[in-house]
Parts: structure tokens; C-alpha cells; sequence
């Protein structure tokens, strides 16, 4: 994917001490790009991505820059926000049972805390902000997909209020990312490592998968072809729960017990990446999906005297009707992904 699109600009990335601020930094810290700013809560974790990138990137350590705060926090976000010319948004609450639990917590973070940042982004004139989004906020019925459709709510609500030429608001919306840090690979990577069981809650469950590269390809699809207030979509392969700890299992230890443990709170037998609502008025872009914002103001005499009888040719987008992969499939998933690469390098090592 082209990245001379951020040559001599400054990017600023919320909760970019996670999986996909470290997937963006090895993509673009080499480019021309000026700066990233890593913008987090957490000292220990930018601490440790500080001394990472400053032993590995030393030719480009110069770039990158930690500045600490809260997205629950407006004025730590305006604090970072000077001189940024782009955002991507991936600060956020994620864990399903954790926001079953907190729910509020996840308002804060997920809602308040994309409100904090768009409304800072609209001030500084700060030109593009992506905000990233999951399946789960489709259909929602946990915590956090709830508090993720409200975001995306607030990337819609406030893109009707800015000057498109001056701010760019637009949201991705992808899939379980494979390893990426709290996912199901790395858990069961651990529990072979312990000689526990791997724990699969529902073995016929199906998961939108996609690898750390192809969340940023997206991001960086929608950062050249998003208008503002569009929702970008993948169209990610799936498996079932069970293939995806079989093809774990036949990688690190052939025939590891699979003990099936049942659903946990707010879990889904499968996810949605596209509504049937949304098919509507969305745009089939090959690879993508966009589903355009929609413009109608607050007269609500017009929803009683309008409507449209046109909608898109296809229905909603699922971990349950698109392409599936099987078990050979997968593995040769797996075993591209660094993350997997490095954990078979120690787990032969130890054995």
C-alpha cells in the first residue's frame, strides 16, 4: 500500500501502544513520514515501546514521539493534538467480558473517549481522523459492541457538522485480528505452553480472521478513498472456533486436548462486518465495502414522505456466509504471522 501519501506530515495515533499502533509503526516509521506520536495512558507500556523502537529503529527513533494521556480526558488529547495532521483513533475498552462487567468504563473510553478526540481533531484542524471500529458493533449485544455502534454514532454525528476540506472524519470496521494482544491465539499458544487444555467456547462458532498488515492495509484504504463520515468494511475470510484452535494445536503440539468450556457472556455464534440494513446504501468497492453516511438532515417530515425503493444488490456480510476457511487454510495463515513465527522459534527451543 502506498505510504507517500504521509510524506513530511505528523500522525497521531490513540492507544498506539497495542497491537495496531506497533503494526502502523513498522509500516510507516521507515517512510518519509516526519513524526508519530504515540498517544496512551500507560508509561510502562510507552516505556517499553521506547527502548524497542530505540534499539531496533535507531535511524529512525527521531520520529516517533510519546506523549502520555487519557482520551476520557479532553484536555490531554488537545495537549498532543498541535501540529498533527492525521489521527488514527484505536484507543479503546475491547475486552467483551470486561464490558460486560463495566459497562460504563466502556462508555467513557469508547464513546465520550471518540467524542474527545473528534471534537480536538475539528479545533486543531487536524485534516483526516480514521476511527477503528469491530464486527461487534454490528448487531450489537454485548457491552462492548454497543458502546463500539455508539462511536461510530458519534464519527457519523460529527461528520455532518464539519467542513469536509478541513477535517476528514471516517471509521474502519474489520474482524478478529489474529494475535493481537488479549485475542484467542495468544490464550491458547499459552495454554499449550502450560499443558492446560485449549478452551474453546463453542467449536461451531464462526470469526471474521484477518492478520495485523491487513488492519492497516484497511486503514490505509480508507485514509486515500473514505469520504467523510463513511464506514469502510474488509471483506475478511472466517473460520470456525474450532478449525482456528486445531490449526494452533497441530502447529505447537499435534492432538492438544480441546476442552469446549461453553458461550461466555455476550458472545455471538457469528459476527456481522456489514448489516442487511446497511446494504441499502452501500457501495461494493471490490476488496471493501463503503457504507456512505447518511446526509438527510433533522426534518423529520421527510421521513414520513421519502424513503428509497433502490437498495444494493446483496445482503448482509457475515462470519457465516463469507468465504470459509478450513483447517490447512488457516495454518498457512498462521504461520506467516510473526507473532506465531517467534512462538514456534521458543516453543522448539524449549522442548
Amino acid at each position: 500500500m502506498e505510504t507517500t501519501i504521509f510524506k513530511n506530515r505528523t500522525l497521531l495515533i490513540t492507544g498506539g501502544t497495542g497491537s495496531f499502533g506497533n503494526a502502523v509503526l513498522r509500516r510507516l516509521l521507515g517512510t518519509d513520514i516526519k513524526e508519530i506520536r504515540i498517544f496512551s495512558r500507560d508509561e510502562k507500556k510507552q516505556d517499553d515501546m521506547r527502548h524497542e523502537y530505540q534499539a531496533g529503529y535507531p535511524e529512525y527513533f527521531g520520529k516517533l514521539k510519546f506523549y502520555l494521556g487519557d482520551v476520557r480526558d479532553l484536555q490531554s488529547i488537545k495537549s498532543a493534538i498541535h501540529n498533527v495532521d492525521y489521527i488514527f483513533h484505536a484507543a479503546a475498552l475491547k475486552q467483551v467480558p470486561s464490558c460486560e462487567f463495566f459497562p460504563v468504563e466502556a462508555v467513557k473510553t469508547n464513546v465520550l473517549g471518540t467524542d474527545h478526540v473528534l471534537t480536538a481533531a475539528i479545533e486543531a484542524g487536524v485534516k483526516k481522523v480514521i476511527c477503528l471500529s469491530t464486527d461487534k458493533a454490528a448487531y450489537p449485544i454485548n457491552a462492548m459492541g454497543t458502546s463500539k455502534a455508539m462511536m461510530e454514532k458519534v464519527m457519523v454525528a460529527k461528520s455532518r457538522t464539519v467542513t469536509p476540506e478541513k477535517t476528514t472524519i471516517c471509521c474502519t470496521r474489520y474482524g478478529n485480528v489474529m494475535c493481537s494482544r488479549g485475542s484467542v491465539i495468544p490464550l491458547f499458544i499459552s495454554q499449550i505452553k502450560q499443558g492446560l487444555p485449549m478452551t474453546v467456547t463453542e467449536p461451531s462458532m464462526t470469526r471474521f480472521i484477518m492478520s495485523l498488515e491487513e488492519a492497516v492495509d484497511l486503514v490505509l484504504f480508507a485514509f486515500k478513498h473514505a469520504e467523510t463520515g463513511d464506514i469502510m468494511v474488509q471483506k475478511a475470510p472466517a473460520c470456525t472456533i474450532d478449525i482456528l484452535a486445531k490449526a494452533v494445536s497441530e502447529l505447537f503440539d499435534p492432538g492438544h486436548k480441546i476442552e469446549v468450556i461453553g458461550i461466555r457472556h455476550g458472545e455471538k455464534m457469528y459476527e456481522t462486518l456489514l448489516t442487511n440494513e446497511e446494504c441499502a446504501h452501500a457501495v461494493d468497492m471490490g476488496s471493501f465495502f463503503k457504507v456512505p453516511c447518511d446526509r438527510r438532515d433533522l426534518n423529520y417530515d421527510k421521513y414520513f414522505r421519502e424513503g428509497n425503493i433502490n437498495r444494493a444488490g446483496f445482503s448482509a456480510f457475515t462470519s457465516d456466509n463469507t468465504e470459509r476457511l478450513d483447517l490447512e487454510q488457516v495454518k498457512e495463515r498462521l504461520v506467516k504471522l510473526p507473532y506465531i513465527q517467534e512462538e514456534l522459534f521458543k516453543w522448539r527451543g524449549w522442548r
